[in-house]
């Protein structure tokens, strides 16, 4: 059913008239031309469709757009304030931590709720909370240096 859902998308007021059980997913990448959030399984696993909402990382593959009425999402797009890079941003590029990229913007997010929750993670500590983030390219170590690295720095 077609509704008109409010929400915030990178601090801006958004206002799409959508059917409310279509995917964030699919609002973001196609109405609102922010593709840096990725289709990767479609099913939650990979974590390519990770943005936060409300300052929490979700699957935006899984999430109706009704859900996030009312509430802030950030994409990767939005990580980044006032033209500066996000601590975690310039990491993931310092230390290397892509290959291919796809699977960046999901994990940067997914790390952003981490720190979020423990701002100084051991390295175990980062693999668990990293662990349903799916990387092909085999980053996996320098995706936790990267992590490591941005803790530090916000410190």
């Amino acid at each position: 059913m077609e509704e008109t859902i409010k929400f915030k998308v990178n601090g801006k007021p958004t206002e799409i008239t959508v059917d409310s059980d279509r995917m964030l997913l699919w609002v973001l990448r196609t109405d609102l031309a922010l593709t840096g959030t990725k289709y990767g399984c479609g099913e939650g696993y990979c974590g390519a469709c990770t943005v936060l909402v409300d300052d929490e990382p979700i699957r935006s593959c899984l999430t109706p757009v009704k859900d996030v009425k009312g509430k802030e999402v950030v994409t990767i797009e939005g990580l980044a304030n006032n033209g500066s890079l996000h601590p975690l941003q310039k990491a993931f590029m310092e230390h290397d931590a892509l290959q291919c990229g796809f699977c960046t913007p999901g994990m940067i997010l997914s790390a952003y709720g981490l720190l979020r929750e423990n701002p100084q993670p051991s390295y175990s500590e980062i693999l668990q909370g990293m662990e349903d983030n799916l990387c092909r390219c085999g980053a996996h170590k320098r995706v936790v240096e990267a992590i490591q690295a941005a803790a530090k720095e916000m410190k």
